[in-house]
């Protein structure tokens, strides 16, 4: 039987027992809460997420959306980023280890993720952000070669940046209201804006509920156009901050050795989670009376307590599970995320397949008919089904589907695929 060495190119993916365990099971662990936090946008309008929580809605879909808030808005994706810009050092460094070039090898990969994520943006969900990542990836490889210390500054830089334009938007909307012409002036401005995203959010409400396929589609479009975009700016530079931490964890070595970081960790786990606790805890509290489309100070502090709390929170997960990893009962449980890890990307396109299959009207047409609290039910048994279903998939195959192909795209060959091809 064929090996699979002999039929890699001379620059070939990494192979399984390359990979580093607990960033499988870290991945395997971040699709929970990507999951936990799209279910929302799933059941409803893309345009809902920038109105405050209406008044009528009910106490337990009320506490179920300040738990999204608190617990996994701003985190997951956060983490998904982190590991991103890990996987790059790490891939970097194997490549270039053997004598080959890895700029041009990473721009086929971009690349190739980018035309993923548009047919994902356009022809399943327009909640889609492999196109920010296959884009901000561009910028990321001017770090490749950065020292970890130079990469922690830029990480602070990314992350105080928002703030500081928020800030002074908020500064020069409050110098506008001291006129009475000049808060008139502005006052009919968001005006404008609100009864324009209201208009949106009414039609497609009144689409994904009755449209056909194509009519979805083209309404798919016009909320990616129009909202997915927006979201580049609004989360690009905490995503590229993220990027350079991974990239941090990766030169640092920090996962190549649980053991010899575990102060490390724990020192991330009680100030983060205290930080980020108080943070996120702000801001999940604030944010369900606030517009997200008015510059105000509320909203200022709301975004300054996610911005700080958020990452925080995020590095507190990854090192309770880290530190769990470390324990021989916790680390053989923790060993069911890493199938799901290993097919990351292909588990992120099913929960957008299932979940629009479930909401849409082409599929069981329940959209705007869950709240929040059956959302987070819903959430826990879709993943529960992917943990099996991603064991037997990767005891038979050497990827997921979407991994396989960006694989063979990337390197220009159909790569192996089926598990057995792994020995002779």
């Amino acid at each position: 039987m064929t090996t699979v060495s002999a039929l890699e190119p001379t620059v070939a993916p990494v192979r399984p027992v390359e990979r580093i365990q607990i960033i499988d099971i870290l991945r395997g662990f971040a699709l929970f809460g990507i999951l936990l936090v799209n279910m929302v946008i799933f059941s409803h309008p893309f345009q809902s997420i920038l109105f405050p929580t209406p008044p009528d809605t009910p106490w337990h879909d009320r506490f179920a959306l300040w738990l999204i808030h608190f617990l996994g808005e701003g985190k997951f994706y956060s983490l998904f980023s982190l590991l991103f810009g890990l996987g790059m050092v790490l891939q970097m460094e194997r490549i270039e280890s053997r004598g080959r070039r890895f700029v041009p090898l990473y721009a086929r990969r971009l690349l190739v993720l980018l035309l993923i994520g548009v047919v994902h943006a356009f022809l399943i969900w327009p909640g889609d952000i492999l196109i920010i990542y296959a884009l901000l990836g561009f910028p990321l490889l001017l770090f490749r070669k950065a020292k970890p210390r130079t990469l922690l500054i830029w990480v602070v830089a990314l992350l105080v940046i928002p703030w500081l334009l928020m800030a002074a938007g908020a500064v020069l909307v409050a110098l506008g209201r001291m006129t009475p012409e000049g808060a008139q002036a502005i006052e009919q401005s968001f005006a404008i804006v609100e009864a324009g995203y209201r208009a949106d959010l009414a039609r497609a409400e009144q689409v994904y509920a009755t449209g056909s396929f194509w009519e979805i589609t083209g309404q798919r479009v016009y909320d990616y156009m129009s909202m997915g975009l927006s979201s580049f700016f609004v989360l690009g530079f905490n995503i590229l901050a993220m990027f350079l931490l991974g990239a941090y964890f990766a030169k640092r070595r920090i996962f190549n050795d649980l053991e010899a970081h575990r102060p490390l960790f724990r020192r991330l786990l009680i100030w983060g989670g205290v930080i980020g606790l108080t943070g996120n805890a702000i801001y999940a509290t604030l944010i369900m009376e606030l517009p997200r489309y008015d510059v105000t100070p509320e909203l200022l502090i709301a975004t300054v307590a996610q911005g700080v709390g958020a990452p925080l929170l995020m590095l507190a997960y990854v090192s309770a599970i880290c530190l769990l990893a470390l324990r021989p009962s916790w680390g053989s449980r923790l060993q069911m995320l890493a199938p799901l890890g290993r097919m990351a990307l292909s588990n992120y396109l099913l929960q957008s397949i299932v979940c629009t299959l479930i909401f849409y009207s082409y599929g069981l047409g329940l959209f705007g008919k869950v709240g929040a609290a059956w959302g987070i039910a819903l959430t826990v048994v879709i993943y529960l089904l992917q943990i099996p279903l991603s064991q037997w998939w990767m005891s038979r195959f050497l990827y997921g589907p979407a991994e396989w192909l960006w694989r063979s795209l990337t390197y220009g060959k159909m790569q192996p695929m089926r598990l057995k091809n792994n020995s002779a």
